[in-house]
């Protein structure tokens, strides 16, 4: 599999530069918003070009695949994160390759999460999926559950609790696109209000990144301004491996 033909050191590039200009704009500090290339069918030598451009953050959404480019760029010191949704089957595999989880929406899946967090490992690192379009299609809870969950996962020993994530309606129509990011930005409010140490919002994608900046992100997940286009179907080589790393369901 050959990396997209698009630069992927020109497309780093011109999203700092985005982040940097939105930053500057609203009197933030760019240093305060975190990149992370979300690289869910990019091949690794993708992810490698990615990381020789100075990009040290990758976000995948689907864990076979994910699996798969952790064990071809074990070469590299790159920081995991899981940010797709999480069937019960699969969290072992997630809890023992990945530091982040941003797409915790069930107390179910917490607790499956922590009791299969290797000792070995630092507390894994989770954000709280809010669902502010109300969406069926969309993970996450509703916004007056988040206090609910976050009180069950700050009791989970292997669990360390960051923040909150969003993936709103994707819409061109800029005050509805904001309206939802402000919700976003509640949610985590209210978790600073009942004193949780968050420090997290996870929100923005290629598309909508300047807008959810404006409104508060800490955490932006970009994909398509780095790599190119979405590839689909998945490349074989990826797609193939599916079965190999599957598991049974428990």
């Amino acid at each position: 599999m050959e990396p997209n033909t698009t630069s992927i050191a020109s497309g780093l590039e011109k999203v700092k530069a985005r982040i940097e200009a939105v930053a500057k704009r609203t009197g933030r500090q760019p240093e305060a918003i975190t990149l992370l290339a979300a690289s869910k069918t990019n091949p690794p030598e993708a992810l490698r070009e990615a990381f020789a451009a100075g990009q040290t953050i990758f976000g995948e959404n689907y864990l076979q695949e994910a699996l798969v480019k952790i064990e071809a760029l074990a070469d590299l010191p790159i920081e995991w994160h899981f940010i797709g949704p999480i069937q019960s089957n699969k969290t072992r595999r997630i809890a023992e390759n990945f530091a982040w989880v941003h797409s915790i929406d069930r107390k179910k899946i917490a607790d499956r999460l922590s009791k299969d967090r290797p000792d070995s490992l630092p507390p894994l690192q989770v954000c709280l999926q809010v669902n502010v379009s109300g969406e069926d299609s969309k993970s996450g809870v509703a916004p007056e559950e988040i206090a609910d969950l976050a009180a069950h996962v700050v009791t989970l020993p292997r669990l360390k609790l960051r923040g909150v994530m969003a993936i709103p309606e994707l819409t061109k129509a800029t005050a509805l696109q904001r309206s939802q990011f402000r919700m976003v930005r509640e949610a985590y409010d209210q978790l600073r209000q009942a004193d949780y140490e968050v420090d997290t919002i996870s929100m923005g994608m290629s598309e909508d990144l300047d807008v959810a900046i404006e409104e508060g992100a800490t955490m932006v997940r970009v994909g398509t301004a780095i790599f190119g286009p979405r590839r689909y179907p998945i490349p074989e080589e990826l797609a193939a491996l599916a079965a190999k790393n599957a598991e049974p369901a428990r």
